[in-house]
């Protein structure tokens, strides 16, 4: 089974450029994963709603038109589909699609970025433990998680391509680090880094202003994380540097 998650940085936008339905069609998920589509299902055309052989899930902001937003396109049909925590301030932002497969449940995340100000920053961090929460309460029914998409912080110093520059910005803050330590104690596994663990100059989101991409100064922001009693089962993971549409690439894992 390929699972791909990426931060698209507007479902429409890539669509108008004729990136978005010719990627799926190259890579064939099994599951996709996007984050920030930016649009409600009803703005979308009906071959992003349903592209042929896929059932899609959408999750959009009821904060702001626009703004945030996940969805799921799968080919086995989940048994079931939540959305949100329960949490009506960080669900209002339509960051989470769930998908209950039977031997696993994924969680497709838009986690939120702490760059615009305190205000955000102290969300973001409330929102950090909420899902961390949420994902305990999973483990302890005996399910086995998979959570991935962008969680808008780059964990250790590998991980960004400047990292003395960016130690007083959101995104790679100690309290934001501090939040990643605590996922890997409980154990989950953060599968690139099971892999990968000491590569280097691989990246997931690069600054559209300044074309960082040209230069690969980046930041790998994007992420699968497994609990550790299916890492087993991860075959691989690969992240698609080579496409282009969004200021993040897509990552794929493999799952027997």
């Amino acid at each position: 089974m390929k699972i791909i998650s990426w931060n698209i940085n507007g479902l429409r936008a890539v669509h108008a450029k004729g990136l978005f339905l010719p990627f799926v069609k190259k890579e064939k998920p099994d599951i996709l994963c996007i984050q920030e589509t930016k649009s409600d299902e009803e703005q979308l055309p009906e071959e992003l709603r349903d592209p042929d052989g896929y059932v899609s899930f959408f999750s959009s902001s009821r904060a702001r038109k626009g703004y945030s937003g996940v969805a799921i396109y799968s080919r086995p049909e989940p048994e079931n589909i939540e959305y949100g925590m329960g949490i009506k301030k960080f669900d209002d932002e339509g960051r989470i699609v769930q998908a209950d497969y039977g031997d696993f449940v994924l969680l497709n995340v838009y986690f939120p970025n702490g760059g615009s100000g305190p205000e955000r920053l102290k969300y973001k961090l409330e929102f950090y433990d909420a899902f961390l929460n949420y994902i305990q309460k999973l483990r302890a029914q005996k399910r086995h998680v998979i959570f991935c998409g962008d969680v808008n912080t780059a964990h250790h110093d590998i991980d960004l391509a400047r990292p003395k520059e960016n130690e007083h910005n959101s995104g790679f803050l100690p309290e934001e680090r501090a939040w990643l330590d605590t996922v890997a104690e409980r154990g989950y596994v953060d599968v690139f880094r099971h892999f990968y663990p000491k590569k280097r100059d691989v990246y997931t989101y690069w600054d559209l202003k300044t074309r960082a991409r040209d230069r690969n100064v980046g930041w790998r922001i994007d992420y699968f994380f497994v609990s550790p009693d299916i890492i087993k089962n991860v075959k691989g993971v690969k992240i698609l540097s080579d496409v282009f549409g969004s200021d993040h690439c897509p990552v794929a894992m493999e799952l027997a």
